[in-house]
């Protein structure tokens, strides 16, 4: 759009267009043309996203935008095949306030009655789709970070009152206490010994987005921490964070299997236990293979997760899965294996019950 007029300059002068001083004057504005024109395409292939505005008007949406919490807002994504993506909450509880409508020249959000709630990524992208297979058009995509302001919630309102973070030593920790109005000062507090906990800007770093960020986690950073925002009025404080240092090594999962009994009699009840060791927060799958599955042999298997202590701060997690036989047959004899898989990997782990 931006390279158009320029180009509408020549015809304005017909007949002399031949003419050398013409030429001359144009030849300098030929660079200048091209560069504008290729910063054009740039934006327009970083974003395809606009909001609608009053009286049918649109702009073009920056990084970030601040609106009044109670307002309604409308984006608009140019394309056939739209994809969003906006803060999960509002479809963990299937938000009525949220709509999406594909037309036929673009996709439309709108946000009825907004809360400080809705702060959060707001973005969309083109699918290019080849039959059932879908991939994001890298070129065409869109999104803008909204602050719902609100003065009497400086944070986002969280669903809990009390979240545990997790300190891993290979990788940044986030303490998610961000805010509506992105002016507000925000400051760190450790709970016990009471004391403000200093920005650094290096290691510790505060982003309005995300919260406050541990670049580097050790161990003496763990405990129960909160937050204090103050903009124009009374400081607020947010919910309280457990940091929970973790120290267990990453790979598949570290897994073992015991048996209530490896000989067991007729009509006993035998349960088989796989239990795994791993970091807090990654999520282990199990699976079962046991002598009377073919047969469909009624089995329970139950499987839960804990949180343990191991030593000063370091903390795990501790998943089980419990394969029970409740009335044991000749045809539960034999071998009772365990597959544990996380995100690195799984592991296989067996024992055998005789009758």
């Amino acid at each position: 759009v931006i390279g158009q007029p320029a180009k509408s300059k020549s015809p304005k002068t017909p007949g002399e267009n031949k003419i050398k001083p013409v030429n001359k004057k144009v030849k300098p504005k030929i660079p200048k043309m091209k560069e504008r024109e290729s910063a054009n395409s740039s934006l327009k292939s970083q974003s395809i996203l606009t909001q609608m505005m009053d009286k049918g008007h649109f702009q073009k949406l920056a990084a970030t935008l601040s609106l009044a919490a109670g307002q309604s807002v409308e984006l608009r994504c140019k394309g056939n095949n739209v994809t969003w993506s906006y803060p999960s909450y509002l479809d963990t509880f299937k938000d009525s306030r949220l709509s999406i409508k594909q037309l036929d020249r673009y996709s439309q959000l709108i946000l009825a009655n907004s809360t400080a709630a809705d702060t959060g990524e707001y973005s969309c992208w083109l699918q290019l789709c080849n039959g059932n297979k879908c991939r994001k058009d890298e070129t065409k995509t869109g999104s803008t970070y909204i602050f719902f302001t609100d003065k009497e919630e400086l944070f986002v309102p969280t669903p809990s009152y009390f979240e545990i973070v997790y300190l891993n030593p290979d990788k940044p920790a986030v303490i998610p206490c961000r805010v509506t109005t992105p002016s507000a000062k925000v400051t760190l507090h450790r709970e016990f010994p009471a004391e403000e906990i200093e920005t650094d800007g290096t290691d510790i770093i505060y982003d309005a987005k995300k919260g406050f960020v541990f670049q580097h986690p050790t161990s003496d950073h763990k405990g129960i921490v909160y937050c204090k925002a103050e903009s124009q009025g009374a400081p607020q404080i947010s919910i309280k964070y457990h940091l929970l240092y973790v120290e267990v090594p990453k790979g598949p999962p570290s897994a073992t299997i015991a048996v209530s009994s490896r000989i067991a009699g007729l009509s006993d009840r035998v349960h088989v236990v796989c239990t795994v060791l791993g970091e807090p927060d990654v999520d282990v799958n199990f699976r079962w293979q046991y002598p009377g599955q073919e047969s469909e042999r009624p089995v329970i298997i139950q499987n839960f997760w804990r949180l343990i202590n191991r030593g000063i701060g370091h903390t795990a997690r501790i998943s089980k899965s419990v394969l029970l036989v409740e009335d044991f047959e000749d045809k539960d004899e034999g071998n009772y294996v365990c597959i544990a898989q996380n995100l690195q990997g799984e592991t296989t782990v067996a024992t055998k019950v005789e009758l």
